[in-house]
């Protein structure tokens, strides 16, 4: 089924404005997007919903695009120099939350490059374990409160690894090799009915949801457009391959666990099967992809370029922090809306 384009999402402030307007501006082309505002405290980006919606939409239009704006948009100079500027603020925030994460025994160093990342990519996934967000998923969850989980989540689904196939032309040798084969499972292994994309989407359609993914853009905290944001941040500028790869074995090495328990959740509400079968794909796939992403794809670029070792765990400490902060605000939103009615219930009593 061929996938329409997508509309513009509606913009929340003057610099998801600005990008709004200069791509619907008219033949005399588009116009430079309002520079970020500065910002003394580096974890200001990572909440400014603003700035991390104008950061999708652009990033987007390396990916589908949008109905009524020109293609030639991608690759307009002044809103790839506006993109770079926003980038610049994005990525300082987000290397500052990667160093507060970093251990501080002061092996980081030590011993063969390639061994060491591995060594330390196995250590920070095996400690990371399922959060709180998930096991609330599993056990506590309404239907209300899970689909608005899969509603959050939707702006990453929808796309799934799209950003890592960026990677593929960038890596030699076995890198190379073991992303081609992570994503050609990611894919649907030759089906497209398995597209782990479209498993989402029929996830969203049996529970009459729209798969619209500008909707869910326009929903969506700066937690979740920040932890979406910075796979395109590093699959897209070549100097953060690592990081970018980094980011993927996080993920992959952390995801079968909670999967299985968010799948669990699905049963216990009695969702429709399309909801728990998306996160059971992903119990079997993942444990699998954990070990490829590790060892086959970071161990292999780090081998032929060590240099890139200290990038590799940057990416996957910035991929757990900022997940973390993301399912941190999913949970506690839940909480206070559980909490309101009895806030309000004494008040009236008192």
């Amino acid at each position: 089924m061929k996938e329409r384009v997508m509309r513009l999402p509606e913009p929340c402030g003057p610099l998801s404005e600005g990008v709004v307007r200069a791509l619907t501006a008219e033949a005399t082309g588009p116009h430079p997007v309002p520079e970020p505002r500065a910002v003394g405290d580096v974890v200001l980006p990572l909440a400014d919903r603003d700035l991390q919606l104008a950061l999708w939409i652009l990033y987007e239009l390396h990916y589908r695009g949008y109905d009524g704006v020109d293609p030639g948009a991608e690759w307009d100079p002044l809103l790839l120099v506006s993109r770079a500027a926003l980038e610049r603020v994005f990525e300082r925030a987000v290397r500052s939350l990667a160093d507060d994460a970093a251990p501080e025994d002061g092996l980081g160093h030590v011993g063969d490059p390639a061994e060491r990342v591995t060594r330390e990519l196995t250590r920070m996934t095996v400690k990371e374990g399922p959060g709180e967000t998930v096991r609330f998923l599993e056990r506590r969850a309404t239907r209300e409160e899970f689909v608005s989980y899969l509603r959050r989540r939707a702006v990453h689904h929808l796309r799934e690894s799209d950003p890592h196939s960026f990677l593929l032309p960038r890596l030699s040798g076995a890198a190379k090799v073991g992303l081609a084969e992570l994503q050609y499972d990611e894919y649907g292994s030759g089906r497209p009915d398995r597209l782990h994309q479209e498993l989402f989407a029929a996830a969203l359609r049996s529970l009459d949801l729209s798969t619209d993914l500008a909707s869910y853009a326009e929903e969506a905290d700066a937690a979740t457009l920040a932890s979406v944001n910075v796979m395109s941040l590093f699959a897209l500028n070549r100097r953060l391959r690592g990081a970018a790869l980094g980011h993927l074995a996080a993920f992959e090495a952390t995801s079968s666990l909670p999967c299985d328990r968010i799948a669990r959740g699905a049963r216990r509400l009695g969702l429709p099967d399309e909801v728990a079968a998306y996160y059971e794909e992903h119990v079997v796939a993942d444990a699998v992809h954990e070990q490829l992403a590790i060892r086959t794809i970071c161990g292999a670029l780090v081998t032929d370029e060590p240099e890139l070792a200290d990038d590799v765990l940057m990416g996957a400490r910035a991929c757990l922090a900022l997940d973390g902060i993301a399912g941190q605000a999913q949970l506690d939103a839940w909480l206070e809306a559980r909490s309101a009615p009895r806030q309000s219930t004494g008040r009236r009593a008192g």
